[in-house]
């Protein structure tokens, strides 16, 4: 009787958590345990083939952004100069009297640029301009003369494309152009006897198209398409078409 009092002690208990555990366990088969749920689905392997490309197409951005980064670096030290010099040379067609042919002019070219903005500068500019005319049969036997004009003009300069590699701006300079258009080193007889303008300074306007190459954010190589329009001999020439090529120096921060 006392083991059976024992045993009893021991297995009551026991059959209560049994009977409280079957009942989850039939819920939890009749819900979980016969198909797999969404996360089991997931965890499938990704396809090789795919994880490259996937792969390539990151490293293939972090390229691009990192090229951007650089490129936009560049730009801002290129074009955040506040000063520009330039020099060199060029050519120029112009009409030397009123009734003589175009000739030929080689030219010089200086100036300085002072941006005041960004984009927009100011420019002092100076030229000189060389050739020789030449002149119909006249009395005195004097045939190609040699002429000089200089011109001293400022004006507006605005940049109309910065690019890594390439800037193209615009230009409009107003000022005055001296001529000399001596028929001789000893002016006897004078120009005008032979057809050519008089001597003088007179008004003159010039337009231009910068466009830089850009050797280094401070260095750059620039050709400008040039046009000029003097006054000499109280009359209007209005084609004096022509180019320079030069170097470019920017220095100094806005």
């Amino acid at each position: 009787m006392r083991h059976s009092k024992r045993f009893g002690c021991h297995v009551y208990p026991l059959l209560f958590l049994i009977t409280l555990a079957v009942p989850g366990l039939q819920a939890q088969n009749s819900t979980g345990s016969a198909t797999p749920g969404p996360a089991a689905a997931q965890a499938e392997p990704e396809n090789p083939q795919q994880n490259q490309i996937r792969l390539a197409q990151q490293a293939q951005a972090r390229i691009r952004a990192r090229r951007e980064q650089r490129k936009q670096k560049i730009v801002q030290d290129t074009y955040s100069h506040k000063f520009e010099a330039y020099g060199g040379g060029g050519y120029i067609r112009f009409r030397p009297g009123g009734s003589l042919q175009h000739i030929n002019e080689s030219a010089w070219n200086a100036g300085f640029t002072d941006y005041i903005r960004p984009k927009l500068g100011i420019t002092a500019d100076l030229r000189g301009y060389y050739g020789t005319a030449f002149i119909t049969p006249n009395p005195y036997n004097i045939f190609k003369p040699s002429i000089t004009q200089y011109t001293y003009m400022a004006g507006p300069q605005y940049r109309f494309l910065a690019r890594e590699h390439w800037a193209v701006s615009g230009v409009v300079l107003a000022g005055v152009a001296k001529g000399n258009f001596s028929a001789s080193s000893s002016g006897v007889p004078p120009g005008t006897a032979i057809g050519l303008w008089n001597n003088g300074t007179n008004f003159a306007v010039g337009l231009g198209v910068p466009v830089d190459y850009n050797l280094s954010p401070a260095l750059a190589v620039r050709l400008r398409p040039d046009y000029l329009f003097t006054t000499f001999g109280s009359s209007s020439q209005v084609k004096n078409i022509g180019f320079s090529i030069g170097i470019v120096y920017r220095f100094g921060r806005q």
